[in-house]
């Protein structure tokens, strides 16, 4: 015969101090796992929509990143006319030679500056990425310094506005829009010619990588293998996808701080959990007693009290969640494996709430598995004599 739910609600609303500042303190190490969970899950998001299948960027052998890449002119030729590159709509192949600069500007989250990539690209580049719309202003022009930025920078940087000027190395360039690449890191970055960049960086032949466009996933594959096994080329190909998942290697730092402090404060919620509870069987010692007289077995005991120790879990996890909710959508940033600043969204999801609260009955699983074996061992006799 099994004790009725009621019977440990009921308990739980009689101890409301011990059963909130219990649950509040479950809920906090929930809340911190999520939080740590919706950062590298937004962070995952935005590198994993950046990359298309049928892209193959195009670096020099060694480079882990664009930033530290050096392709040239004539490589970039001789790369463009390789078999598999779909067209343009002009008829030319589809492959765009582009560089990467820096520049530091104030942020929102940091006034002494951050680092945002400026990437210069021809027009192939622009064509290639269908996925960016212009949000507002217009595209800048070939031969110019001009420059289009993405939604985030212009909502994370004061400076990068339309109509204002950046400082670039010798000159000023004017920002005339802003485009919306959807939940991609190029949000994050600022486009401009890519000749105007390369003389204004006094690298005209030192450019960083090729972006081609394959005409189809088989394709995709041999343009890879084409590339790397070309020796004179000396260049290290994979897909954009490839590339960009690699770059979300910079949340893992975060991940695992985050998960190293809510493993410590996971210990200290289990111990609450287990303190709250072994204080409920000393003081319930002689309803215990009572229920084991009127036939409840020692399992019906362990289960009743470990029901409620869940049911306490249960609802830390729910207050962890509610804690963690409003974080839901919030625009932040992270300096990413290119030393710039990438920003994203954290993303507080169903399946994210749902480990949110497995974790919370884990912890009181553990918390309440010795109290309630504790309770289940009591003589009848014994229990009716305390308190």
């Amino acid at each position: 015969m099994a004790i009725p739910l009621t019977y440990n609600l009921r308990n739980l609303a009689v101890r409301k101090g011990t059963t909130l500042m219990t649950a509040l303190g479950i809920g906090l190490t929930v809340a911190v796992m999520l939080t740590t969970m919706a950062l590298v899950a937004g962070l995952q998001g935005v590198f994993s929509e950046t990359g298309n299948p049928l892209h193959v960027l195009v670096m020099r052998k060694g480079s882990t990143s664009e930033l530290v890449s050096t392709v040239t002119r004539p490589l970039f030729q001789e790369v463009k006319m390789k078999a598999g590159i779909a067209k343009s709509k002009s008829g030319d192949p589809l492959a765009s030679l582009e560089m990467i600069e820096m520049v530091n500007l104030p942020s929102v989250d940091n006034p002494d500056g951050s680092n945002i990539t400026i990437r210069g690209l021809l027009p192939a580049g622009l064509e290639m990425r269908d996925y960016i719309r212009l949000q507002s202003g217009r595209w800048f022009q070939p031969g110019k310094p001009e420059l289009v930025i993405g939604k985030s920078v212009a909502a994370r940087f004061p400076d990068a506005q339309i109509g204002r000027k950046i400082r670039l190395a010798r000159n000023d360039w004017e920002v005339v829009g802003v485009m919306d690449a959807a939940n991609t890191a190029a949000n994050s970055e600022m486009f401009a010619d890519l000749n105007q960049l390369a003389a204004e960086s006094n690298r005209t032949e030192a450019l960083s990588s090729i972006l081609i466009r394959a005409v189809d996933p088989v394709a995709v594959a041999a343009l890879v293998q084409n590339l790397e096994s070309d020796r004179k080329l000396n260049v290290f190909a994979q897909t954009e996808a490839a590339y960009y998942e690699s770059q979300s290697s910079s949340g893992a730092l975060f991940e695992y701080l985050g998960m190293f402090v809510a493993a410590i404060m996971a210990v200290g919620s289990a111990f609450a959990a287990m303190n709250t509870m072994y204080a409920a069987v000393a003081r319930r010692a002689k309803e215990i007693g009572t229920l084991r007289v009127l036939g409840f077995s020692r399992t019906a005991i362990l289960t009743s009290f470990l029901v409620e120790s869940l049911a306490l879990a249960f609802a830390g996890g729910l207050l962890g969640i509610l804690l963690v909710l409003p974080l839901n959508g919030v625009t932040t940033g992270i300096t990413g494996n290119t030393f710039s600043e990438v920003a994203f969204h954290f993303r507080v999801t169903p399946p994210i709430m749902l480990k949110g609260i497995l974790f919370a009955l884990v912890l009181g699983a553990v918390g309440g598995l010795f109290p309630a074996g504790n309770a289940a061992r009591k003589e009848i006799l014994a229990a009716l004599r305390e308190a």
